[in-house]
């Protein structure tokens, strides 16, 4: 496999090894997108809930696009094309593909409670899209399960299960919680820049925790100790998230 690139990630200037063209990433996303669509219709876009995703979607990919741009970033985000749809699942999930992709279930929508916890969640699954930790994911796979062999190969030799291995690297399929299949490491950056970009879009950062105390409330069984995880303990998760907040703040503009 060709290493494509050798970056820093924004915000933490992590430097980052993304094996996989994101081109290639962000067409596959296309493919994936529309086949996903086609067997989970949206909500309706004449629909409350509907119209809010969109709403909070495009108040925060224009903060993303103000913050990658500002801050030397720009691109990472050319050839996104944004969109955002609700789909009708008790699954309480959310997802952003290369591309500027973005899915929210409805099982979702009593955790978030209100635009500020729904921005978060958006917020969050954008900038795991933008952090490209998904092409870091999806090159871990490809070379542990795939020997190292660059995607369209393997896309040309073994279609179904590089798709696979694609749906489970952006968190799409039934996952229980929001926080879908990244490292700490990942999920912390996420956190951090989510938290941003829903300020940016004039939303309260300070609501961050509150979303992850709900999300505990709905997840009480039995969980790995913090270091055998690949999230952060939920108390270190919301003690990171509120000494975080003061930072956030610092892009809040009010709307």
């Amino acid at each position: 496999m060709v290493l494509v690139a050798c970056a820093k990630v924004p915000l933490t200037n992590r430097k980052q090894m993304n094996l996989l063209s994101e081109s290639q990433l962000i067409a596959m996303s296309l493919t994936s997108y529309n086949e996903f669509l086609s067997q989970n219709p949206p909500v309706a876009a004449s629909d409350a809930d509907s119209r809010m995703v969109k709403n909070i979607g495009t108040r925060i990919s224009s903060s993303v696009n103000t913050y990658m741009g500002q801050n030397g970033f720009g691109d990472r985000i050319k050839g996104f094309k944004w969109d955002f749809n609700l789909v009708d699942s008790k699954e309480v999930n959310a997802w952003c593909m290369p591309g500027g992709k973005v899915v929210v279930y409805s099982g979702l929508l009593p955790v978030t409670k209100d635009e500020p916890g729904l921005a978060f969640v958006m917020g969050h699954e954008i900038a795991h899209a933008v952090a490209r930790h998904g092409n870091e994911r999806m090159s871990q796979m490809l070379m542990a399960q795939a020997g190292g062999i660059a995607l369209d190969v393997a896309l040309a030799n073994k279609p179904a299960e590089t798709k696979a291995l694609f749906m489970t690297a952006y968190g799409v399929g039934s996952q229980v919680g929001v926080m879908l299949p990244f490292s700490r490491m990942h999920e912390t950056e996420a956190d951090k820049l989510g938290m941003i970009f829903m300020a940016m879009a004039g939303y309260d950062p300070s609501e961050a925790p509150k979303v992850w105390e709900r999300m505990i409330a709905i997840n009480k069984g039995p969980k790995p100790p913090e270091i055998l995880s690949t999230h952060p303990g939920d108390k270190t998760r919301i003690e990171a998230l509120r000494k975080y907040v003061p930072a956030a703040m610092k892009y809040y503009k009010k709307k």
